[in-house]
């Protein structure tokens, strides 16, 4: 293949228009709006191609200055789409890039101005660039391989700052002749591959992320289910020791099905909802809350004597008794039993400390309800 300007341009096309194309239908399932900030740019890469490449065959729609704009635009667009998938912050102060470059285009066209111009954009290009790539916390291989290309990228342009300055040497955007506009096609087709590659991977590896979150969620509380439940248990119960005792908090809903009868199922679920919701702002740092179904819930704690189960167990009762004797009225009031089960080494299975948390939440139930029990052992 001959790597002249016309067959870079249009594989730059091609490779843009898929990449902005696949993330703009990715956008449709995961409504990441980096995506949108991403697929906008690529999209601009095929505007600004295609200009280039018309101008290539002799049609000049507009001054080659806008379309290199254009590519300060795009990065600008990726940096953007890079913070927001990644939770960064940028400050006012990039948008100074703009005021910069605007500013350019209205000096006069003397002989110097388009050295000027060339060194100005592969400076702000490489800085856009750099920025990203610092944005990215190479979590995964996607965001490692898009951070490198990235920083490649943009060490690229800033060097591309140099040759413009150097006497002699032959740089003609007009007509693409020059080794360094060779070597810049060549760079922006390969860019636009492992840039469009990186992005992909990102994405596909959030997705998986929110199926696994998802699958291991119960789906009216948000909390663990029993499967995420058994599957981050092991972890804790392998810290359990004399010194560092572990707890089970078996809690189950008293009279709750008064409060389906007469307020609704509807009432039921907010009831389910705000005790999940007092669990995540009650609970110690390290602690697993999950609902096993209807109105029973599982809370697994690690470090936690005897004393801290009976005081989170009272906080816990005290505070859910409240809410729903605020929320709802019922003959009867809706309150909570717990059975808890402290051990100091690691139990034969979460099944087995289940059944026995079981037993200790009868016994709260038998005893009155509205109260704690504590099996040792």
């Amino acid at each position: 293949m001959v790597l002249d300007a016309p067959t870079m341009l249009t594989l730059t096309i091609a490779l843009a228009a898929a990449a902005a194309g696949y993330l703009a239908i990715e956008w449709r399932s995961v409504r990441e709006a980096a995506l949108l900030y991403w697929s906008a740019g690529f999209a601009l890469i095929c505007v600004g191609s295609t200009l280039a490449l018309l101008r290539s065959q002799g049609l000049l729609l507009v001054g080659i200055w806008f379309a290199n704009g254009l590519l300060i635009l795009v990065h600008g667009l990726f940096l953007i789409g890079v913070a927001r998938f990644t939770g960064g912050r940028l400050s006012l102060g990039w948008w100074a890039i703009a005021a910069v470059w605007l500013g350019l285009l209205l000096l006069p066209n003397e002989p110097w101005w388009s050295k000027v111009m060339l060194v100005v954009q592969s400076f702000l290009i490489g800085v856009l660039a750099i920025r990203a790539s610092l944005l990215l916390r190479r979590r995964n291989a996607g965001e490692r391989q898009l951070r490198m290309v990235l920083l490649a990228h943009g060490l690229f342009y800033l060097a591309k700052m140099i040759p413009p300055l150097t006497p002699g040497a032959l740089i003609d955007l007009a007509v693409y002749r020059g080794v360094i506009i060779q070597i810049s096609l060549v760079e922006g087709v390969m860019a636009v591959m492992l840039i469009a590659l990186s992005m992909t991977g990102m994405v596909r590896y959030r997705r998986e992320q929110r199926i696994e979150r998802l699958a291991g969620s119960d789906p009216l509380t948000g909390l663990h289910n029993r499967r995420a439940l058994e599957t981050e248990a092991p972890r804790l119960f392998g810290q359990a020791s004399r010194e560092r005792p572990g707890a089970l908090l078996l809690i189950d809903l008293d009279n709750f099905k008064q409060a389906n009868d007469l307020h609704g199922h509807a009432a039921g679920d907010g009831l389910l909802i705000a005790l999940s919701d007092l669990l995540r702002t009650t609970l110690p740092r390290r602690a697993l809350a999950a609902r096993l179904g209807g109105d029973e819930f599982v809370v697994l704690l690690g470090e936690a004597a005897d004393t801290d189960v009976v005081r989170l167990a009272d906080t816990l009762r005290l505070r859910f008794n409240q809410l729903a004797a605020q929320r709802l009225r019922t003959p009867e009031p809706v309150t909570l039993s717990i059975g808890a089960v402290l051990f100091d080494q690691p139990p034969e299975s979460l099944a087995a400390l289940l059944e026995r948390g079981d037993g200790a939440l009868y016994e709260a139930k038998r005893g009155g309800r509205d109260g704690l029990r504590i099996s040792v052992g």
